[in-house]
C-alpha cells in the first residue's frame, strides 16, 4: 500500500542524518504538526458576500531554483493598479491552508487586494519550513529571498500591481523570513507584516534558530548589522504565552525596525503610545509609533493569553487562533497607510548587498 505523504515524511526523517534530525527538532519547536483536511482558499472566497476572484497556481525559476504560487485575483477594482501582499506559510503549511486560516483572501474581495503565496518546496526544506536560519537564505538576490522577490516582481508586471504599494508577512518560520525580506528588499515591499516570527538573522544555523525561538539574545545587537539598511514600517503580532517562539523575538524585531543614526532614508519618529484593549475574547497591549510625518512605523501587538497561532484567524486553517484582535484585518489597516518611500541610491543598494554577504 502506499504510504501517505505524512508517513512518507515520519519514515524519511527517522531515517535522516543528524542534520536532518537537527531540522525536525527546529521544526517541532515551531510547533508545526501536519492537519489534515484544510479547506481550500477557493471555498472561502466564494462564502464572501463581494465579488469572488480567481486564484491561480504558477511557478517561478531562477538560478536559485523552482518554487510554486498561488495568486488570489480579487474582482474588485478589476483594470486598476492594485496593491499586493506576500504571504509566506509556516512550516507544514500550504497556500491554501494559510489562506484559509488567516482569511486575507475573503479580506482582499473587501478593498481591493491582490494577495500571493509562494509555497516552499518539500525538496528544500522536509518540513515546509523556510530556512529562515540558513545564513545563505539571508541574502539579497540569493537563496530563498531571491525566489521570493523573483515571485513578487512576476506578480507586479503580470496583474498590474501598484509597484509602491506591495507589501510582505508571515507566520512563524513565514513571519521570519518577511523579515528577512523586508530587510534586504526595502526597495520594493513597503511595509512588512510579522506574526509570531523572529527578527532579521536572528540565526545563522539550527543550534542558534533553537536558542533565538527559546528568546535567548543572539551575540550582537540585531541593529548592528543593520546600520546600512533602510528601516521598512513593521507591524508585528505575537501571543505572550507562545512558548514555541518567546515573545521576546516581537521585541527584538521591532528593535531591529527602529531607524539607526545611520538611516539617512527613514523620517525620524515620534514618541511612542501604548493602548490597552480587549477583542473577541483576548485582552491585548498595542504600542504604536509614527514618524515625523504622521505615518504609521511601527505597531506592536501582544496578545494576552495567546500562544503560537495566527490572532482572529479561521478555524479552517492551522495554528489560528479564532479568539482575540483579527491579526489580518490589523495588518491589512496598516498596509494601506503605508507606500514604498523614494529609492534608495545605486551606491547604497550595493553596499547593503555587500553587507548582506560578508
Amino acid at each position: 500500500m502506499q504510504q501517505r505523504p505524512r508517513e512518507v515524511v515520519q519514515h524519511c526523517m527517522r531515517h535522516s542524518t543528524k542534520f536532518s534530525r537537527w531540522l525536525k527538532l527546529a521544526a517541532m519547536r515551531l510547533g508545526f504538526r501536519a492537519r489534515r483536511g484544510s479547506i481550500p482558499a477557493t471555498e472561502i472566497a466564494t462564502s464572501a458576500p463581494s465579488l469572488v476572484g480567481r486564484f491561480v497556481l504558477a511557478t517561478y525559476t531562477s538560478r536559485s531554483g523552482t518554487r510554486a504560487y498561488k495568486t488570489y485575483i480579487p474582482a474588485r477594482n478589476e483594470g486598476q493598479a492594485r496593491p499586493l501582499v506576500v504571504m509566506l506559510h509556516g512550516c507544514k503549511q500550504n497556500p491554501d491552508d494559510f489562506a484559509a486560516g488567516t482569511r486575507m483572501n475573503e479580506l482582499a474581495d473587501e478593498v481591493g487586494f491582490i494577495v500571493a503565496y509562494p509555497e516552499q518546496a518539500p525538496a528544500a526544506n522536509g518540513l515546509r519550513c523556510w530556512n529562515w536560519f540558513l545564513a545563505a537564505d539571508q541574502q539579497r538576490d540569493d537563496g530563498e529571498p531571491s525566489l521570493i522577490a523573483g515571485i513578487t516582481r512576476d506578480i507586479i508586471a503580470r496583474y498590474n500591481v501598484d509597484s509602491r504599494r506591495v507589501y510582505v508577512a508571515g507566520l512563524s518560520a513565514g513571519g521570519a523570513m518577511a523579515a528577512i525580506m523586508g530587510h534586504t528588499y526595502p526597495d520594493l515591499y513597503a511595509a512588512i507584516g510579522i506574526h509570531s516570527g523572529l527578527a532579521f538573522a536572528a540565526a545563522r544555523d539550527i543550534p542558534s534558530a533553537l536558542a533565538a525561538m527559546r528568546g535567548w539574545r543572539f551575540p550582537s545587537d540585531p541593529r548592528c548589522s543593520e546600520s546600512a539598511f533602510q528601516a521598512v514600517p513593521t507591524i508585528v503580532f505575537h501571543g505572550d504565552v507562545d512558548t514555541t517562539v518567546h515573545p521576546r523575538n516581537g521585541e527584538q524585531v521591532i528593535a531591529q525596525a527602529t531607524p539607526t543614526r545611520d538611516d539617512l532614508v527613514t523620517p525620524a519618529f515620534a514618541p511612542r503610545t501604548v493602548e490597552n484593549g480587549e477583542e473577541s475574547g483576548r485582552t491585548y497591549t498595542r504600542t504604536k509609533q509614527a514618524d515625523s510625518f504622521g505615518k504609521p512605523a511601527l505597531e506592536h501587538w501582544l496578545v494576552h493569553g495567546a500562544g503560537h497561532a495566527w490572532s482572529g484567524g479561521s478555524a479552517k486553517g492551522s495554528y489560528t487562533d479564532p479568539r482575540g484582535p483579527d491579526a489580518t484585518r490589523a495588518m491589512l489597516r496598516f498596509f494601506r497607510q503605508t507606500a514604498l518611500r523614494p529609492l534608495i541610491t545605486l551606491s547604497r543598494m550595493t553596499t547593503i548587498a555587500t553587507t548582506s554577504r560578508t
